[in-house]
């Protein structure tokens, strides 16, 4: 097994209010007395009478204090980040330096168009490639990420329902191993969910489908798919179900969040879809992780383009650029979904992807993941773990714990002792209908050396695994060479500790 951290230096980094001693500081200014009669009353008596409490430190003490913390990151510039359903492929450099340029990084939403006719043409080409790329008609790029392009899809479809005085349609149609928001967003949105299971090879039971469609007849508004599905398995039958959905009136949503494994190999609108959003933050290699940021882009039919939220970039007869709002919207449009013009860092670094990329490079991205997913699924069940479908998956797969059978050990046992090899652990406990789920997605970023470490790593802990009968086995106890062990995490979950609170004896 290999080792990726440091033991020397993987000790506990200790707070900045820890390490505070009073009378130090970093910079020291020109003293300065604060007249406070001079204010009294503008601030309606809130301002502070007593210490910020601030810890007290010299420069070189906050320094090493945040570069200690940098070097214990883990993020995709160290290693592979195999995060089912999540798409960490690795962020070219190049998008950051384009997206740092003076004329995108230091602009205002409220400049006059006439200044910004620059970032203006980047919306407008973002727009017209994911267009492209998908096959669909129209698009908003506002949403701030994939459930909120969820809610704005739906939000179309309730209102194309409400136009067509259709407002009893209320049932959508979800798969039972979607993405926790999918039903989430329908139910924000007034919609009933209706789950389908999913058939032995892991797809849309179409029995049930059906059986579903005629029980809630004239009261389906819509269906929610993701494709590849969260299994990691194309969904064949899609165009299938998606007609059916719109012989009987309603409407058809993809969640895009597999988009990786599409561009480039399929279009979107050849599958009868309405509505989808893209994770311009998953497929198109904007930062992401840590809460954040996000870019969900939602694309549209011809059926419900009417519906596409404001604003939107339209391109004049001369060339120049205007962002389309409520002056100039059409009456049908749902209006704004987000403030100004959405997340557009990262519409500047999807678009410098897109186009270093070009066609041809992201449809080889696309099989390149495919291609990384399969070898390493084969690498671990030729190893002896378990995969709960047969046959080719597409850019991510799903291993069951059927292979701990016998053991002491657990799923998260084995995403513990991934920590000790160096490893970011994969998604672990869903999708929620496989037993002792352990979700992996490579990305087409992974050379073969990256994947046979990672695998030879999760085949050791498996054959490790099989020794373990009780507690008191050695896997029971990982991580062991991480600052921070196992956490009470019902406990955190339940009595959160949100703010450092001062110990008695401390002065700041």
């Amino acid at each position: 097994m290999s080792l990726a951290v440091s033991r020397g230096l993987n000790v506990a980094v200790p707070l900045l209010f820890e390490s505070s001693l009073p009378g130090l500081c970093g910079t020291r200014s020109a003293p300065h007395r604060f007249d406070e009669a001079a204010y009294d009353g503008r601030l309606g008596g809130l301002h502070r009478c007593d210490t910020i409490g601030l810890p007290e430190l010299s420069e070189p003490q906050v320094m090493r204090h945040f570069v200690t913390l940098s070097a214990k990151n883990y993020c995709i510039d160290t290693g592979i980040y195999p995060l089912g359903s999540c798409s960490m492929k690795y962020n070219p450099r190049v998008n950051e330096k384009v997206a740092r340029l003076d004329g995108l990084a230091n602009i205002h939403p409220n400049q006059p168009e006439g200044t910004v006719q620059g970032i203006l043409q980047i919306m407008y080409e973002l727009g017209e490639a994911l267009k492209a790329i998908t096959g669909m008609a129209d698009i908003t790029l506002t949403p701030a990420a994939g459930a909120h392009g969820e809610l704005t899809g739906l939000m179309a479809i309730k209102k194309a329902l409400s136009e067509r005085e259709e407002r009893g349609r209320n049932i959508i149609i979800v798969p039972e191993s979607a993405h926790g928001t999918n039903p989430a967003s329908a139910v924000m949105c007034g919609f009933k969910v209706v789950s389908v299971q999913a058939n032995k090879e892991g797809t849309v039971d179409m029995d049930v489908f059906k059986a579903i469609l005629e029980k809630y007849e004239g009261k389906v508004a819509g269906m929610m798919l993701t494709n590849p599905n969260t299994l990691g398995i194309f969904e064949g039958e899609i165009k299938n179900m998606a007609d059916l959905i719109h012989e009987q009136g309603g409407y058809f949503y993809m969640d895009g969040a597999n988009l990786n494994a599409l561009m480039g190999n399929a279009l979107v609108d050849d599958f009868g879809v309405d509505a989808m959003h893209i994770n311009i933050h998953k497929t198109f290699s904007t930062p992401h992780g840590g809460g954040g940021p996000g870019g969900g882009p939602v694309v549209f039919s011809e059926l419900l383009a009417p519906y596409c939220p404001i604003p939107k970039v339209v391109k004049n007869p001369d060339g120049s650029y205007h962002l389309m709002d409520e002056a100039d919207a059409p009456d049908t449009t749902l209006g704004r979904v987000k403030g100004f013009a959405g997340q557009v860092g990262l519409m500047v670094r999807a678009l410098a992807y897109i186009k270093a990329m070009g066609a041809e490079g992201l449809t080889q991205a696309s099989r390149d993941a495919i291609l990384n997913a399969n070898y390493l699924q084969h690498e671990l069940t030729e190893g002896g773990l378990t995969a709960p479908f047969e046959g080719p998956n597409m850019h991510e797969f799903v291993l069951s714990d059927h292979y701990l059978k016998g053991t002491s050990v657990t799923t998260m046992d084995m995403a513990k002792g991934l920590l000790d090899a160096g490893h970011h652990p994969p998604t672990v406990y869903f999708p929620l209908v496989v037993s002792g789920a352990m979700l992996i997605e490579p990305t087409e970023s992974e050379p073969l050396t990256s994947l046979d470490r990672f695998a030879g790593d999760l085949i050791g802990l498996a054959d490790k695994a099989h020794g373990c009968q009780d507690d008191t086995c050695e896997m029971k106890s990982s991580p062991t060479l991480t600052p921070v062990r196992r956490c009470d995490e019902v406990g955190a979950a339940k009595n959160p500790v949100l703010r450092w609170v001062k110990p008695r004896g401390v002065d700041l």
